[in-house]
């Protein structure tokens, strides 16, 4: 089966700060023993865009359901875990703020419009067109969310489930200590104060561009956010403000305004309150509610990083009785998991190293 899997989507979401990052390509081996949060719904989005038959249409199940997000998870997860020495934890998505509703609603457009493009494109016969608009028909289901939380389960790998934004509850989780780095492909984490965000974690990753309708090398990269913030000489309140300008999840940029333009008025003016005239009016008014989602964010304290034994039987069922799985690809993942020096129930960072190396 040529199945495109080992691809990225160029549509990552967040506020894009790419012009003025500041950000190092690393290896999967620096991240041996490191401890990462990862926004699930973001990896789970990668998976079900691209892992996809010749003819642009996802994996399914013998019932129908569809299965390109756990085929990825899975195999993604034991090679990044058992075989890269990585602790992952999965953070999922909880209630969106009430400000996101916009770009929800943008994005649910921008999805149906490719979906009828996508449509007629294999109509026509026109498969490379269609994968090109296959990428952003994705839409993942709660039922789909289910499945993948039940898959982490079965395999013992732990997952929280965020009150409201993944990125927020990962960065929280950063910050306290409790894992080494957040990981998304959006920059969101950095506005929730991240100290570390790590993006495309993949084993061999290519970026697809439907807008350019070719693939591109994607690596593995490390960002931090002091030494972005003191490269660019301003503060992480000024960040947020900058972020405001450009537009985020949560609000609407400024016409005209991208990062390196809004960096160079937050350095010369401090914060969106000293602005001239002819610039703040144009800033979304209620940017006050913005930095609240950043600076308050919603989150949890009560969660556990542990890992739990692996469910063998139970996953058998899960994936090749249920959902249709090869027998012997699960087979070959079970044996790398069962091979693995990560303990059950073991969440010490410093004693899983030493276990590791």
């Amino acid at each position: 089966m040529n199945l495109k899997s080992n691809y990225f989507s160029e549509s990552a979401l967040g506020v894009n700060l790419t012009p003025i990052m500041v950000k190092h390509n690393i290896r999967l081996k620096d991240l041996r023993g490191k401890w990462i949060a990862v926004d699930a719904n973001n990896f789970l989005y990668q998976f079900l865009a691209l892992i996809r038959l010749p003819n642009t249409l996802p994996l399914t199940a013998p019932d129908g359901t569809v299965t390109s997000h756990l085929t990825g998870l899975f195999y993604r997860t034991t090679r990044l875990i058992f075989d890269c020495g990585m602790g992952l934890i999965f953070i999922f998505d909880g209630k969106p703020p009430k400000l996101k509703e916009r770009e929800i609603e943008k994005r649910h457009m921008l999805r149906e419009k490719a979906t009828r493009e996508w449509r007629q494109a294999l109509k026509m016969g026109e498969y490379e067109k269609a994968f090109s608009k296959a990428v952003m028909t994705s839409r993942l289901t709660h039922n789909m969310i289910q499945d993948a939380k039940r898959l982490l389960e079965l395999m013992g790998v732990p997952y929280v489930q965020a009150p409201s934004e993944a990125e927020a509850q990962a960065s929280y989780m950063a910050k306290r200590g409790d894992v080494w780095a957040s990981s998304s492909r959006d920059y969101d984490s950095l506005l929730f104060g991240a100290p570390k965000l790590v993006r495309n974690l993949t084993i061999f990753g290519k970026e697809f561009l439907p807008s350019k309708m070719r693939f591109r090398p994607l690596k593995p990269e490390l960002i931090s956010l002091n030494e972005f913030l003191s490269k660019r000489g301003i503060t992480y309140e000024q960040l947020i403000d900058l972020a405001i300008l450009i537009g985020t999840d949560f609000n609407e940029g400024v016409k005209g305004i991208g990062p390196k333009t809004a960096l160079k008025i937050i350095k010369e003016y401090g914060k969106i309150e000293d602005l001239p005239d002819r610039i703040r009016r144009h800033v979304w008014e209620d940017y006050e509610a913005v930095r609240k989602i950043f600076f308050e964010p919603n989150i949890t304290s009560e969660y556990k990083t542990a890992y739990e034994k692996l469910r063998e039987e139970e996953l058998f069922a899960f994936l090749c009785d249920e959902k249709g799985f090869s027998k012997n690809c699960v087979k070959r993942a079970v044996e790398r998991i069962k091979s693995s020096k990560i303990i059950a129930g073991q969440s010490n960072l410093e004693k899983w190293i030493a276990d590791i190396n």
